[in-house]
C-alpha cells in the first residue's frame, strides 16, 4: 500500500456514506490532487462511489455526485469509507457485504472520521489496530473492546489506514504520499495548504488542555486532567487535592479563579458529557452508561441529566444528537444547576 513509487497512477475508490464529513474528504482528496500538480503527471486517480449510485449529501447539506454505485464496482485496489455523524445509528447490511468483498478481493481498506465504525461492524478491523474521531472514542470502545483502538491523529496497520478526521485526513495523506513519492514532494503539497507541519500518526487529536481551557496554572490542568481521567470511577475532591500537592480549599480557589465553577460541579459536567456520548453513539442500557460514568444508580443519573440537559436520558436516546460529530451539543459548566451538585 502507497509503497511503489512506480504502481502509478494509485487508483483509490472512497465510498461516501449519508452525513459523511466533508472535511474529512476534501482533505484527503485535495492532496492527490495538488501532488498531480506538482509532479506534472498522474500519480493519483480516484472515483467516488456511493450506495447507490445517486448523489450523497454531507452532514453540511452539500451533495456529492459519484461515478458509480457499489453494485457497478468490479474491483478496488484502495478503498476508503468516510463518514461522519450518525454512523453508529447507519444500519444497512448491504454496505457491510460490500466491504467484505472488496476486503476479500485483496484490497487495502481505509477510514476517515467515524468510518472505523463501519469497518468494524464489517469485522475488517479485527486484530488490527485503528482510530477514530476522539468524540466517537468512547462509544466505540464500548461497542467493539475487542479491537485495539486509540486517540492519534491516524494509524497504519499493514493494509487498514483509519484516520480521526478533520484536517487529519491531510497529514494521513501527506505521509502516504510522501511514503511512496518522497518526502520532498509531501512538503511541496503541504506548503500549497499553507500547512506549516506535517504532524506525526502519534500527535493526539484533541488541543492540549491549557489551551483548549484557556488557563496554564500546571496543578489545575494536572488536576483536570485526573478527572477526565476517571471518569467511570470519579475521585474524591481530597484525593484530587492530593495528587495535585494541594489542599481543597485551595483547589476550591482554582476552580473558582479560572473556571467560575466548583471542582465538585466542573467533575459532574465532565461525566455527563460523557453520558450524552454515549446514550448517542452505543445501543448501553441507560444504567450501563450510568454506571460508565461513576452514576451510582439510574434514577439518580436521571435526575441530574435532566437537570443539566433539559431532558431524560431515555428522551435523548430518542432524539439522538444533531450537532457535533453525533453526540449533540455539548453542556458547559455554567449550565449545571447548582442544586444537583450538593446530591453527588
Amino acid at each position: 500500500m502507497f509503497d511503489d513509487p512506480n504502481a502509478v497512477p494509485t487508483r483509490i475508490g472512497f465510498l461516501l456514506i449519508r452525513n459523511f464529513s466533508m472535511m474529512a474528504f476534501t482533505s484527503a482528496v485535495e492532496p492527490l490532487r495538488s501532488a498531480n500538480r506538482m509532479a506534472g503527471r498522474p500519480l493519483y486517480e480516484w472515483q467516488i462511489i456511493s450506495p447507490d449510485g445517486k448523489p450523497v449529501a454531507a452532514s453540511n447539506g452539500i451533495e456529492v455526485v459519484p461515478h458509480k454505485g457499489m453494485s457497478e464496482v468490479d474491483r478496488e485496489k484502495i478503498l476508503v469509507v468516510v463518514t461522519g455523524i450518525d454512523v453508529q445509528r447507519y444500519e444497512d447490511e448491504r454496505i457491510l457485504g460490500f466491504l467484505r468483498r472488496v476486503a476479500r478481493q485483496g484490497a487495502t481498506m481505509g477510514a476517515l472520521c467515524t468510518g472505523s465504525h463501519l469497518l468494524a461492524r464489517a469485522g475488517l478491523l479485527d486484530g488490527r489496530r485503528c482510530t477514530i474521531h476522539w468524540e466517537n472514542l468512547g462509544g466505540f470502545t464500548e461497542d467493539f473492546p475487542e479491537i485495539e483502538v486509540s486517540s492519534d491523529l491516524y494509524e497504519i496497520d499493514r493494509d487498514r489506514f483509519t484516520c480521526s478526521g478533520g484536517t487529519a485526513a491531510l497529514d494521513m495523506m501527506l505521509h502516504l504520499i510522501g511514503r511512496q513519492h518522497g518526502q520532498a514532494l509531501a512538503n511541496q503539497v503541504s506548503e500549497q495548504f499553507i500547512h506549516d507541519r506535517i504532524r506525526e500518526p502519534h500527535d493526539h487529536q484533541r488541543m492540549e488542555l491549557r489551551a483548549r481551557l484557556g488557563v496554564s496554572h500546571p496543578k489545575l490542568i494536572s488536576v483536570i486532567s485526573e478527572m477526565e481521567t476517571n471518569l467511570e470511577e470519579p475521585l474524591t475532591q481530597t484525593d484530587l487535592a492530593d495528587r495535585a500537592g494541594l489542599s481543597t480549599r485551595q483547589l476550591e480557589r482554582l476552580f473558582r479563579k479560572y473556571l467560575g465553577a466548583t471542582p465538585t460541579r466542573y467533575y459532574l459536567t465532565l461525566r455527563l458529557q460523557r453520558a450524552r456520548q454515549l446514550l448517542v453513539q452505543t445501543s448501553m442500557s441507560i444504567l450501563s452508561v450510568a454506571l460508565a460514568c461513576g452514576f451510582v444508580s439510574a434514577s439518580h443519573f436521571s435526575k441530574c441529566y435532566r437537570e443539566c440537559f433539559g431532558r431524560t436520558p431515555r428522551a435523548e436516546r430518542a432524539i439522538g444528537g444533531v450537532t457535533g460529530n453525533g453526540s449533540g451539543s455539548a453542556a458547559s459548566v455554567a449550565d449545571l444547576p447548582a442544586r444537583i451538585v450538593g446530591q453527588l
